[in-house]
């Protein structure tokens, strides 16, 4: 589903009206034609600073993940594992 711009139209579909004579066909509705791709594109460029930036946030990620762990080890404290069973 496309999301219209401020200031522009969204797209209709037709929709089939009802037959009107006895025994007549509804008339098809024509095919709707996919809107040419206005995508941005990006460059070599911009795509490798986006990967980059993607690779930076995700060992940050990592990094926090790896260090809540830790700090949840170690404020357990070593005599988590002499507990009765």
């Amino acid at each position: 589903m496309s999301v219209a711009k401020p200031g522009q139209k969204r797209a209709t579909v037709a929709k089939p009206k009802a037959a009107t004579a006895k025994g007549s066909k509804p008339q098809p509705t024509p095919a709707r034609q996919p809107a040419p791709d206005a995508g941005v594109v990006l460059t070599d460029e911009q795509k490798r600073r986006r990967r980059a930036r993607s690779l930076a946030i995700a060992g940050v990620l990592g990094f926090l993940v790896l260090l809540f762990y830790v700090v949840t080890i170690v404020k357990l404290g070593p005599n988590v594992l002499n507990r009765p069973l």
